[in-house]
């Protein structure tokens, strides 16, 4: 990725970042967020993987925020008075973003290959006997493609398939449950 499109992207996504909790408005906040969404879609499309790339745009700016925003909209917010801030709040905030920063340095000083290995048909056909033999997965591996769709799939439906899960259950109770707080009483 040029460097210039870097820049851009990760300035994108911290002026929505701060955006996010400057506004009052939770409309403009959850918009503030779809900047976000927008600027990491492009960081990874500049990283050359495209399919997660195109899937943070149409997952999360498309169908996630357009339920965040029908669900404020449904809640019928109003514009939130502003109030004397405190100091522990935001002592509070500068307390997590040092941890934060000390966890990161922490972790990335001591990660073993920061390196990617290399991705040359040797490589490739080395990984493709983690797989079925007659799969599509192996197939492309040893043909000397990285089959980056399929492997997602099957990493999602395989290791990751009760978290998968358990998040869309989540996502539904939290719908169901803002729906049944929204409703007017009856007169």
């Amino acid at each position: 990725m040029p460097s210039p499109l870097f820049w851009l992207f990760a300035t994108l996504m911290l002026i929505g970042g701060i955006a996010v909790i400057s506004f009052r408005n939770p409309v403009a906040s959850a918009m503030s967020v779809v900047a976000c969404f927008v600027g990491l879609a492009g960081l990874f499309i500049g990283l050359s993987t495209f399919f997660v790339g195109v899937i943070q745009i149409l997952v999360y700016t498309g169908a996630v925020m357009v339920l965040f925003i029908f669900i404020i909209m449904l809640l019928d917010l109003k514009n939130e008075e502003k109030r004397n801030s405190k100091y522990a709040p935001i002592a509070a905030g500068l307390g997590l973003v040092v941890l934060f920063t000390v966890q990161l340095v922490g972790v990335l000083s001591k990660s073993p290959n920061p390196e990617a290995p290399p991705l040359d048909r040797a490589t490739l056909a080395a990984a493709a006997g983690d797989y079925l033999t007659d799969g599509k997965i192996a197939s492309s591996l040893n043909a000397g493609q990285l089959p980056d769709v399929h492997l997602i799939g099957h990493m999602l439906f395989t290791q990751y398939n009760f978290p998968l899960q358990i998040i869309g259950v989540l996502l539904l109770v939290a719908t169901i449950g803002v729906v049944v707080l929204s409703k007017k009483p009856a007169e």
